[in-house]
């Protein structure tokens, strides 16, 4: 059953002293308490696979995964799929260029009573493409047969690994790891790109090199090259203030809340990032695996991502994907619809814009097969027609 929640609650975890490597400023998350009952490891996987993941009986999730987190709390005929585009002779027997196929059940799968696999961010990108997956429930004119009978099927969604961005691999290796640290919040340009959290210590120390092999927004990927460095903010005492030891532990507990408050405000787009849809995926004891979905306010920051609570809904483990604008307008697009039935003139009311700019927007967004072809090349043509409709009292063209 899903559920509303207004942000990210980071409560138990407090903001350490940022480290800055070119474009890349990771603030680390400390938590004086670990949370002991609950550990997670990773699990590698060839690099050389392709994963196909059974989510429903019709329905798979197919992705690049380089490893997966295993959980646990206390209470050969390989398939392989061709690459690319292949020249190849009749009279030759050989088999054709293949990367081979692996096939899991389930994004999250129990593996025994006190232990779970899963796969991280796959876990929430996979809620994010099955966002209105099913296509419109009512068969309007405007749509196409596919899209009413296969909906959105497939659905694609790119993103880079994270040793594709910039100054990422020599940041994750230079930066230094604290003694309490259970998380970082990392960003790229000063844009948060990613939240981490992990319920111990030991757990972070070992997964700290999996951030590379996580996948990030194109947004981030982009800044990285086009900023090539962030300042290194510091701050200093007010030696005039300072008289004994007292003053000088008053001056110190003033520039750690500074500092908190500094990088709270920089992760607003997260933890405050208004209602979120959060949809339990897997019970573990007194654990629960959710993934949540953003508002799709195109005007905000939004993240996807996946989170374990415990029974009083402390945050255990929390990752994060920050979507593009385009991301953000594709499931802007798709809420809007489905909260009118897929009625577009209902839907171009809701957007306060009119038809033809609806149908234009569905296709700009990667949509348009969703419509029949003759509604958009009427849109078009239209379109054309008011570009090209002469202006009162002036001769030529508008």
């Amino acid at each position: 059953m899903t559920a509303a929640t207004n942000g990210i609650d980071l409560t138990g975890l407090t903001a350490g002293p940022a480290q800055t490597w070119g474009a890349i400023r990771l603030v680390p998350l400390l938590r004086p308490s670990p949370i002991t009952d609950l550990r997670l490891h990773a699990r590698l996987y060839d690099p050389d696979e392709l994963s196909v993941v059974h989510v429903e009986p019709r329905r798979a999730y197919v992705s690049y995964i380089p490893h997966a987190y295993v959980a646990t709390w206390t209470t050969d005929a390989t398939p392989a799929a061709a690459y690319g585009t292949q020249l190849h002779d009749p009279a030759d027997t050989r088999a054709p260029s293949g990367i081979r196929l692996t096939f899991r059940r389930r994004l999250a799968r129990r593996e025994d009573r006190q232990r779970l696999r899963f796969l991280p961010l796959h876990l929430a990108m996979e809620g994010y493409l099955a966002l209105q997956f099913g296509g419109p429930p009512i068969a309007w004119q405007e749509w196409t047969r596919d899209a009413v009978t296969r909906g959105l099927s497939p659905r694609v969604e790119a993103g880079y690994t994270g040793a594709t961005i910039v100054g990422l691999d020599d940041a994750l290796r230079v930066f230094e790891i604290h003694p309490d640290q259970c998380g970082m919040l990392l960003y790229v340009a000063d844009a948060l790109a990613a939240a981490f959290v992990v319920p111990h210590p030991a757990d972070y120390r070992a997964l700290h090199p999996t951030l590379l092999q996580d996948f990030y927004g194109e947004l981030l990927f982009h800044y990285a090259h086009l900023y090539p460095a962030v300042p290194d903010f510091s701050s200093r005492l007010d030696d005039t203030r300072i008289a004994s030891i007292a003053d000088l532990r008053a001056q110190l507990a003033q520039v750690d809340a500074e500092w908190r408050t500094f990088h709270t405000g920089l992760a607003d787009g997260l933890l405050a990032a208004g209602r979120l849809t959060v949809t339990p995926v897997q019970r573990m004891g007194r654990f629960t695996l959710a993934r949540f979905l953003p508002a799709f306010d195109p005007d905000a920051d939004n993240h996807i991502g996946e989170t374990i609570t415990d029974e009083t809904g402390r945050l255990a483990y929390l990752k994060t994907f920050r979507l593009s604008a385009a991301q953000t307008r594709r499931g802007h697009l798709l809420s809007q619809l489905a909260a009118s039935d897929w009625d577009l003139d209902a839907t171009a009311t809701a957007l306060g814009t009119a038809r033809d700019s609806l149908v234009q927007r569905l296709d700009r967004a990667g949509f348009g097969h969703l419509l029949r072809p003759d509604i958009i090349d009427a849109c078009r043509r239209r379109a054309r027609e008011l570009r090209t409709k002469p202006v009162a009292g002036r001769g030529g063209t508008a």
